[in-house]
Protein backbone atom coordinates (compact mmCIF):
# COMPACT_ATOMS: atom_id res chain seq x y z
CA UNK A 1 0.00 0.00 0.00
CA UNK A 2 1.54 3.32 -1.11
CA UNK A 3 1.34 6.08 1.53
CA UNK A 4 1.76 9.84 1.05
CA UNK A 5 2.85 12.20 3.81
CA UNK A 6 2.02 15.90 3.73
CA UNK A 7 3.72 18.77 5.56
CA UNK A 8 1.13 21.52 5.01
CA UNK A 9 2.32 25.11 4.97
CA UNK A 10 1.00 28.54 4.08
CA UNK A 11 3.05 28.94 0.89
CA UNK A 12 4.68 25.54 0.34
CA UNK A 13 3.48 22.03 1.11
CA UNK A 14 5.93 19.17 1.32
CA UNK A 15 4.95 15.78 -0.08
CA UNK A 16 6.69 12.44 0.41
CA UNK A 17 5.52 9.14 -1.06
CA UNK A 18 6.41 5.64 0.05
CA UNK A 19 7.35 2.71 -2.14
CA UNK A 20 4.56 0.46 -3.43
CA UNK A 21 4.79 -1.82 -0.38
CA UNK A 22 4.49 1.05 2.10
CA UNK A 23 7.82 0.18 3.71
CA UNK A 24 10.24 2.92 2.66
CA UNK A 25 10.04 6.66 2.08
CA UNK A 26 10.81 7.46 -1.54
CA UNK A 27 10.03 10.44 -3.71
CA UNK A 28 9.73 13.86 -2.03
CA UNK A 29 8.76 17.20 -3.56
CA UNK A 30 7.06 20.52 -2.83
CA UNK A 31 3.75 21.97 -3.99
CA UNK A 32 3.82 25.76 -4.16
CA UNK A 33 0.26 26.88 -3.52
CA UNK A 34 -1.53 29.17 -1.04
CA UNK A 35 -5.23 28.44 -1.41
CA UNK A 36 -6.37 25.45 0.72
CA UNK A 37 -8.86 24.27 -1.94
CA UNK A 38 -6.14 24.22 -4.60
CA UNK A 39 -3.69 22.54 -2.20
CA UNK A 40 -6.28 19.81 -1.60
CA UNK A 41 -6.85 19.42 -5.35
CA UNK A 42 -3.09 19.12 -5.99
CA UNK A 43 -2.65 16.58 -3.18
CA UNK A 44 -5.60 14.54 -4.48
CA UNK A 45 -4.22 14.61 -8.03
CA UNK A 46 -0.75 13.56 -6.87
CA UNK A 47 -2.27 10.79 -4.71
CA UNK A 48 -4.33 9.50 -7.61
CA UNK A 49 -1.44 9.55 -10.09
CA UNK A 50 0.71 7.55 -7.64
CA UNK A 51 -2.03 5.10 -6.53
CA UNK A 52 -1.80 6.30 -2.91
CA UNK A 53 -4.02 4.41 -0.47
CA UNK A 54 -3.55 6.69 2.55
CA UNK A 55 -2.51 10.29 3.20
CA UNK A 56 -0.68 11.06 6.44
CA UNK A 57 -1.13 14.76 7.15
CA UNK A 58 1.18 16.42 9.65
CA UNK A 59 -0.65 17.87 12.66
CA UNK A 60 1.49 20.66 14.12
CA UNK A 61 0.88 20.39 17.85
CA UNK A 62 2.40 22.78 20.34
CA UNK A 63 5.20 21.33 22.47
CA UNK A 64 2.73 20.91 25.36
CA UNK A 65 0.43 18.83 23.12
CA UNK A 66 -2.23 21.51 22.63
CA UNK A 67 -3.56 22.51 19.23
CA UNK A 68 -3.10 26.00 17.84
CA UNK A 69 -4.11 27.85 14.66
CA UNK A 70 -1.75 25.82 12.41
CA UNK A 71 -3.27 22.58 13.68
CA UNK A 72 -6.75 23.90 12.92
CA UNK A 73 -5.66 24.62 9.33
CA UNK A 74 -4.35 21.06 9.01
CA UNK A 75 -7.59 19.65 10.41
CA UNK A 76 -9.56 21.72 7.88
CA UNK A 77 -7.37 20.43 5.04
CA UNK A 78 -7.91 16.86 6.27
CA UNK A 79 -11.65 17.48 6.09
CA UNK A 80 -11.37 18.74 2.51
CA UNK A 81 -9.29 15.74 1.47
CA UNK A 82 -11.75 13.31 3.06
CA UNK A 83 -15.04 14.90 2.08
CA UNK A 84 -14.32 16.43 -1.32
CA UNK A 85 -11.72 13.97 -2.61
CA UNK A 86 -12.58 10.75 -0.76
CA UNK A 87 -9.07 10.20 0.58
CA UNK A 88 -8.19 8.14 3.65
CA UNK A 89 -6.44 10.74 5.83
CA UNK A 90 -4.58 10.14 9.09
CA UNK A 91 -3.46 13.12 11.18
CA UNK A 92 0.08 12.62 12.52
CA UNK A 93 1.89 14.56 15.26
CA UNK A 94 4.62 16.42 13.43
CA UNK A 95 6.31 18.16 16.33
CA UNK A 96 9.97 18.95 15.62
CA UNK A 97 9.95 17.69 12.01
CA UNK A 98 10.78 21.12 10.58
CA UNK A 99 13.53 21.63 13.17
CA UNK A 100 14.96 18.21 12.34
CA UNK A 101 14.67 18.92 8.60
CA UNK A 102 16.68 22.15 9.03
CA UNK A 103 19.36 20.20 10.92
CA UNK A 104 19.52 17.48 8.26
CA UNK A 105 19.91 20.00 5.45
CA UNK A 106 22.44 22.03 7.43
CA UNK A 107 24.49 18.89 8.10
CA UNK A 108 24.37 18.15 4.36
CA UNK A 109 25.67 21.64 3.58
CA UNK A 110 22.43 22.85 2.03
CA UNK A 111 21.76 26.47 2.90
CA UNK A 112 20.05 29.65 1.81
CA UNK A 113 17.57 29.53 -1.04
CA UNK A 114 18.30 25.87 -1.75
CA UNK A 115 17.22 24.98 1.80
CA UNK A 116 14.02 27.03 1.54
CA UNK A 117 12.91 25.00 -1.45
CA UNK A 118 13.66 21.63 0.14
CA UNK A 119 12.79 22.01 3.81
CA UNK A 120 9.11 21.10 3.42
CA UNK A 121 9.88 17.99 1.35
CA UNK A 122 12.37 16.81 3.97
CA UNK A 123 9.84 17.47 6.75
CA UNK A 124 7.24 15.43 4.82
CA UNK A 125 9.78 12.60 4.52
CA UNK A 126 10.29 12.69 8.29
CA UNK A 127 6.52 12.53 8.84
CA UNK A 128 6.34 9.56 6.46
CA UNK A 129 9.26 7.76 8.14
CA UNK A 130 7.66 8.24 11.55
CA UNK A 131 4.33 6.89 10.36
CA UNK A 132 5.83 3.94 8.51
CA UNK A 133 7.88 3.10 11.60
CA UNK A 134 4.73 3.03 13.72
CA UNK A 135 3.20 0.40 11.43
CA UNK A 136 6.00 -2.09 12.04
Amino acid sequence: MRIMAVDYGDARTGIAVSDALGLLAGEAFVITEWDPERVAERIAAEAKSRSVARVVLGLPKNMDGTLGPRAEKSQALAGLLREKHGLDVVLWDERRTTVDAHRILSDAGVGGKKRKGKIDAVAASLILEGYLGSLR
